[in-house]
């Protein structure tokens, strides 16, 4: 039967749209639904974005239930914070040479996907 033929329906430019589309999200603030705090400054996030990231964020916010957590980072620069949301909403970011052994323990701590070692149980997600 003529009924049964599927089709394939592909979206061409879904990744670049989807970043683009992350980027826009977060540069306004839209739909944030936790905070990040360090260093007495803090930043909006999306639960989504973290959790698909960062197997140490995922297990957080699975752990704590809550509309909207306030997550406080003890002994994470603000400036690292700020660097790894770039790189967890763009896919990139550019780092200092000097900063980048110190920027790559804080992303080790944070279990950043790409940027650290994910034990071998936690790389289910990928």
């Amino acid at each position: 039967m003529a009924d049964d033929q599927q089709f394939c329906l592909r979206w061409n430019e879904f990744q670049s749209n989807m970043v683009s589309s992350f980027k826009h999200l977060r540069e306004e603030k839209s739909f944030t639904d936790v905070t990040l705090a360090c260093d007495g400054q803090t930043c909006k996030a999306h639960k989504m974005v973290l959790s698909a990231c960062s197997p140490y964020f995922k297990a957080l916010l699975e752990e704590n239930p809550s509309k909207h957590p306030i997550i406080i980072l003890k002994d994470v620069p603000f400036t690292h914070l700020q660097a790894i949301l770039e790189y967890m909403y763009a896919g990139e970011v550019n780092v200092a040479q000097a900063d980048l052994p110190n920027f790559l323990k804080t992303a080790e701590r944070l279990k950043v996907k790409g940027l650290a070692e994910v034990n071998q149980n936690e790389r289910q997600d990928r």
